[in-house]
């Protein structure tokens, strides 16, 4: 049982998925908060939400990029219904777009986008092609916020195991932003504590304007 549970949490389908969605609309909404303000949104800027969930993220962006446009990419089409509910004025006016698809190729140019938004999905990167995917689109000065709850707080879940969350602490996280092409010297991690004893790591890193040596 908990196993589906976190399988729910990584790929949300059906009823189940539907409740996930409500889910993280409760467990993000702190976590959103400081990640979407992290990324200090230019009212005319191009900004992705890669796992996007059900929208949440993606209005409070929409409501700082007044005159920009906010893409929430999703590999759940339950997730993007929702999500597309919750933005129905914004989609209609062209300020918001939905797509769905993976994270390990984003269907955008390179350089194209002013600032990424990821919370509560590195659990579910690969070998580091997500976080390249994202530095490649990424603008030089663009802004990336990849908030992640960390490895102590996620191991008291019986939900988590190995075959569903691949569990963070700083010292993975640094590392896989560095790999990726992020500059240590342009990159902050903060440690947050939110309500019912969550631990959690915002790392904010802005893209080298000149490529690292």
């Amino acid at each position: 049982m908990w196993e589906a549970i976190g399988q729910q949490l990584r790929s949300p389908s059906g009823w189940r998925g539907h409740l996930a969605g409500k889910v993280m609309e409760i467990v993000n909404r702190e976590p959103n908060d400081v990640s979407v303000a992290a990324l200090e949104i230019a009212s005319d800027a191009t900004v992705l939400e890669i796992g996007c969930g059900p929208g949440m993220a993606v209005a409070q962006m929409a409501a700082a990029a007044t005159n920009g446009l906010v893409i929430g990419l999703d590999a759940s089409s339950e997730m993007l219904s929702q999500a597309a509910r919750r933005n129905r004025s914004a989609i209609k006016s062209g300020r918001v777009k939905l797509a769905l698809g993976n994270f390990e190729g984003l269907p955008f140019d390179s350089g194209s986008i002013d600032a990424v938004l990821a919370v509560n999905v590195a659990y579910f990167f690969s070998a580091g092609a997500e976080l390249r995917e994202v530095h490649r689109v990424l603008r030089p000065g663009g802004r990336l916020a990849i908030y992640a709850t960390d490895r102590v707080t996620m191991s008291r879940w019986k939900f988590v195991g190995p075959r569903t969350h691949n569990l963070v602490d700083e010292n993975s996280l640094t590392a896989a932003l560095r790999v990726a092409g992020f500059d240590a010297q342009q990159t902050e991690i903060r440690k947050l504590a939110f309500r019912f004893n969550v631990r959690g790591l915002l790392a904010v890193s802005q893209k080298p304007v000149q490529p690292l040596a």
